[in-house]
């Protein structure tokens, strides 16, 4: 009798052993389970928060945008500024917009080789090398002679080079790190001051950099900084005499602005976030559905690359 209730205690025992080692284990894999959801949640909640931010990032943009061109579909009978800006609140996020006409940048697809060279000496090329990469640039844009062999090609093929030259208008600035024997620093010098959206071959002296004054024809050291020094009282309804100013008849000089903006932003959300977000866009006519159409957007750029607003000469 003892021996059998003995027997009993010993399987009583391996029992309620197993059973408390397998509640040990459950509630380690429970414990387990409870670590991956946790982290789960977290990725989750990571997740919809940069997802809100990236949703709040295109709303301001766009907003910002949006305000910017409203501000220049004024009425025909109405002289478009070339230049501005605005800023507002939105959703406790600030914006700052400014705007300016592409006429402001030298444009690559209508600028003479003169300009362009001009462009690259003034932003330190050697004046004979500055034109030979000019003359690159306008090979580049321009299509081959009809019955004529390509030497343009052939260059491109004598470099190594995967790809030939486009023989045809650029479809962006960019395109310049393509153009066979542009030092990459000049062309990462020159970016800020080209454009290929402004549509015309002039620029407008009033907006333009420095830099891009000094590739007109014939502006000199002298001539360009005694221009800076008056431009901020020029008038700019008086084109003859903002074009006096330097010194007469200046070719590829205007005061006249383009139909395509290039819209600069500084967002920044209630948490301190900040992004520089740039669009260009095209101002349409009355005729048009949509009041602008956009020509390029860039998420974030460097704000202090390619100028401000009526930009002075530096000492």
């Amino acid at each position: 009798m003892n021996s059998s209730a003995a027997a009993r205690k010993i399987t009583c025992g391996s029992r309620d052993g197993f059973i408390m080692v397998a509640a040990l284990w459950l509630l380690a894999g429970l414990a387990a389970l409870a670590a991956v959801a946790s982290l789960y949640i977290a990725q989750s909640a990571a997740a919809l928060s940069a997802l809100d931010a990236a949703t709040q990032w295109e709303m301001l943009s766009t907003a910002g945008v949006e305000l910017a061109a409203y501000e220049l579909s004024a009425p025909v009978t109405v002289r478009r500024p070339t230049h501005g800006g605005v800023g507002f609140r939105l959703a406790n996020s600030s914006v700052k917009v400014e705007y300016m006409s592409e006429a402001a940048r030298l444009n690559l697809n209508m600028a003479p080789r003169a300009m362009i060279a001009g462009l690259f000496a003034a932003l330190g090329a050697p004046a004979e090398a500055a034109d030979q990469y000019a003359g690159r640039v306008i090979a580049w844009r321009s299509a081959p002679r009809p019955n004529d062999q390509d030497e343009e090609q052939g260059l491109y093929r004598a470099a190594g080079l995967n790809y030939l030259p486009r023989r045809g208008p650029f479809n962006s600035a960019d395109e310049l790190w393509l153009v066979l024997g542009l030092p990459a620093a000049l062309v990462e010098r020159a970016l800020p001051f080209v454009t290929v959206y402004s549509g015309m071959a002039e620029i407008n002296v009033l907006d333009a950099a420095p830099e891009v004054i000094a590739a007109l024809p014939g502006m000199t050291p002298a001539k360009l900084d005694a221009f800076l020094n008056r431009r901020e009282e020029l008038p700019s309804d008086d084109p003859e005499f903002v074009i006096g100013a330097l010194g007469g008849r200046q070719p590829g000089a205007t005061v006249s602005g383009s139909e395509a903006y290039r819209v600069r932003m500084r967002i920044t959300l209630p948490d301190g976030r900040q992004r520089a977000p740039e669009a260009v866009i095209q101002i349409l006519g009355p005729a048009e559905k949509q009041a602008f159409r956009v020509l390029a957007w860039n998420d974030d750029i460097n704000p202090d690359r390619g100028g401000r607003p009526r930009p002075t000469a530096s000492r």
